[in-house]
């Protein structure tokens, strides 16, 4: 098989996306910021109460893959749709990505993942999640040759709330280091940090996970700090790379010794601040691939995360690497 960047481990999502007003947020028990796990029944009731909205393919990890894709990156995926038509969307739009995507769907319930996500004025997106056929990904959808191809395996810290997914990830983790590459992992949100804080911390500390990718409140939520400093430091203790994100304060690279930090990209209008993280890990994880330095890569980051901010949607509608080309940043 030919090598590959990065290969893509998450849950296979189509978010379903509208507007709202925050006062829908408060009536409807909707924490805002965050991603709240939800069963069928809930996810019927926000269907029914949401005003119009878009379809588009998602998931963390996924919207990371098609950025690198976007960038002309070589990316993959393994991910859990049933065969379904909210399926067979998901299988479309991230092929037509110029995404590796294999995994077989699941014949039978539960069907396909969808997430309500709501966007307030601020930008704010509040996502709702039915995890559906995410929860049966486990280690026989595990594609050895596509671990070994990739230079690294990458996945978001959501996938550790699907039981199976854990053994898949384990098992991805010790391919790709038996093969001499790399792994990587998004912590995803607080309240994901919340939940599995220790495990999180053991699969960097024994060597399992090489990258950390957080936001400031991500960290200082793993490390219990209300200190960034702190949280950086520790982070920089406990994994070879990390990378943590500022919003609208840019971001900080930490590697042993080595600290970079870099500026958002000015942006004309902020729209919908869904998938910004994920764009942002894209741009990093090609620039690193491509061996670029500390501060492209970051850049690169800062650039995707700073386009996919001014639309609605989590994955680029142009040329991620033509945007690049454009700002000096190709290559």
């Amino acid at each position: 098989m030919d090598e590959l960047d990065v290969l893509c481990v998450g849950n296979a999502i189509v978010d379903i996306i509208a507007r709202c007003e925050e006062n829908f947020l408060v009536e409807n028990a909707i924490t805002k910021g965050a991603m709240n796990l939800i069963d069928a029944d809930r996810a019927e009731l926000l269907y029914s109460r949401m005003g119009p909205a878009i379809e588009a393919s998602g998931g963390s990890a996924g919207n990371t893959a098609a950025g690198i894709a976007s960038f002309g990156g070589k990316a993959a995926f393994f991910g859990k749709v049933a065969h379904d038509q909210l399926g067979k969307i998901y299988d479309h739009d991230i092929k037509a990505q110029g995404v590796v995507f294999n995994t077989r769907p699941l014949d039978g319930p539960p069907p396909t993942a969808r997430s309500m996500i709501f966007v307030t004025p601020d930008g704010e997106r509040s996502m709702n999640t039915y995890l559906g056929a995410c929860v049966e990904l486990g280690p026989e959808d595990v594609d050895a040759q596509i671990v070994a191809a990739s230079k690294v395996t990458y996945f978001e810290g959501y996938l550790w709330d699907p039981p199976r997914a854990k053994e898949a990830i384990r098992n991805s983790a010790n391919i790709a280091h038996a093969n001499g590459r790399e792994v990587s992992m998004t912590l995803s949100d607080p309240f994901c940090v919340d939940r599995y804080r220790d495990e999180f911390l053991d699969l960097m500390r024994s060597g399992t996970v090489d990258i950390v990718f957080a936001n400031e409140h991500e960290a200082m939520s793993l490390y219990q700090t209300s200190s960034l400093e702190a949280a950086v430091d520790a982070l920089e203790a406990d994994c070879r790379l990390a990378i943590v994100t500022r919003g609208e304060n840019g971001s900080i690279v930490a590697r042993k010794g080595e600290r970079v930090s870099v500026s958002a990209i000015d942006i004309a209008e902020l729209v919908d601040t869904t998938g910004a993280g994920d764009l942002y890990a894209a741009g990093f994880l090609h620039g690193y691939t491509n061996n670029r330095s500390m501060e492209d890569c970051a850049n690169l980051g800062s650039l995707a995360a700073g386009l996919v901010i001014q639309q609605i949607g989590p994955r680029p509608h142009g040329s991620l690497r033509q945007a690049a080309i454009d700002t000096g940043l190709g290559t």
